[in-house]
């Protein structure tokens, strides 16, 4: 049977360079970079150069980068500590309704400890309004999360105005780019980020190896203690054959970036109109223009969006509804509702991600397999019946 992965979103294989590098490390490399004996400092010099190359793929500086578990554990040590840190200067923060559930449960719980939080709603594609967030700014305003792009409708934000006005008012920015690294060009000094958060296992590298931007002269409180590592935000022995990973993974994506975005972009738009031409009562969710290279979200009417997954899969294609981080939830997904969805149609929509294995021959076998799928589920939905019969659907 015919196996497509068309979930580069949720997580990517390890490409081979990484894998060797990697075991490299692990094979020859087992020093404790905080030794200072002659096991030790080779390790050292191998994580600070690894810092340096994820430092050039976002124009930062090595001293900037943080080295963490995950781009989860980035987003919360950049928001609860920042937020906490400067909490005499005001109590008010700001994030969006779509934001991935690291930031938005971060914002939750300091809710609970009496920040107030303002979640700035979204258009039909899933885009903030500047002039929303201009509107929702107030005296006691001290920090910022948007994320760069969204990981469910591929929405990229005006990250590079909010950073702006966040810089010029002196309140803390943090963005969640843990999606767009890699896709396109993230640029630290261009975005105006106080805080930004990336993963290696959306870049083709390790799982269990992130990366915290923090720009020089932030503050910021610890979350965890019991070592200096990593400026003190992580303590505990580096993880240095992920780091590797991560630090090769980033190199080659941004090397090639230009090329693969052009790639992926053409079979984006050509699965995009294919499924719409294919399938009636299908929609696309989030922007034509200004939406990730990989990502393709559509809601197909009338279908329940478990049986379409599963039914996908039985074909070879394994898609996504929406943020693996939720796949077990029945709750359609927070950021179509956010989008003025309704839940009957974000229950039918089908995430698919396309990455470095994907050809021109898959996106055809896609867009030929999922009308008779859409076709077969919707002879079984009583919600399709009552739209044909023009009845009203509750």
């Amino acid at each position: 049977m015919r196996s497509i992965y068309l979930d580069h979103a949720a997580t990517t294989p390890v490409r081979e360079e990484v894998i060797e590098a990697m075991v490299k490390v692990l094979r020859e490399n087992f020093g404790n970079p905080s030794s200072i004996h002659q096991f030790g400092r080779p390790v050292r010099k191998m994580m600070e150069e690894a810092r340096e190359k994820v430092a050039k793929a976002i124009n930062a500086d090595p001293r900037e980068i943080i080295f963490v578990g995950s781009g989860t554990e980035a987003d919360n040590i950049a928001i609860l500590g920042g937020a906490r840190a400067n909490k005499k200067k005001g109590n008010h923060l700001i994030t969006t309704s779509v934001e991935h559930h690291a930031v938005l449960d971060a914002f939750k719980a300091l809710e609970k400890e009496g920040f107030e939080v303002t979640y700035l709603p979204v258009d039909e594609v899933g885009r903030i309004s500047v002039e929303d967030f201009k509107n929702a700014l107030r005296d006691d305003t001290i920090f910022v999360s948007v994320m760069h792009a969204n990981n469910e409708v591929g929405t990229i934000m005006p990250v590079e105005e909010i950073g702006a006005i966040c810089r010029e008012k002196k309140i803390l920015f943090h963005t969640d780019a843990v999606q767009s690294v890699g896709k396109i060009p993230v640029d630290v000094t261009k975005i105006n980020c106080d805080f930004l958060a990336l993963s290696g296992h959306k870049l083709y590298g390790p799982k269990g190896i992130g990366v915290l931007y923090m720009r020089r002269g932030v503050r910021t409180q610890p979350l965890y203690f019991g070592g200096g590592q990593e400026r003190k935000l992580r303590p505990g022995t580096e993880n240095i054959a992920n780091i590797i990973g991560l630090s090769v993974a980033i190199e080659l994506a941004v090397a090639e970036m230009e090329q693969e975005s052009a790639r992926l972009s053409k079979l984006r738009d050509k699965l995009i109109d294919g499924v719409l031409a294919n399938i009636e009562e299908t929609r696309l969710n989030g922007p034509r223009e200004g939406r990730l290279p990989h990502n393709v979200n559509v809601s197909i009417e009338y279908i329940e969006g478990e049986a379409l997954l599963l039914t996908c899969d039985m074909k070879g294609m394994a898609a996504s509804s929406g943020s693996a981080c939720t796949s077990g939830s029945l709750d359609p997904s927070h950021v179509l509702m956010a989008m003025g969805l309704t839940h009957t149609t974000a229950h039918g929509s089908l995430r698919l991600s396309l990455g470095k294995s994907t050809t021109e021959d898959d996106i055809d076998y896609i867009i030929r397999e999922l009308q008779p799928i859409a076709e077969r589920l919707r002879a079984m939905s009583p919600v399709w019946e009552r739209f044909q019969k023009g009845l009203p659907i509750a």
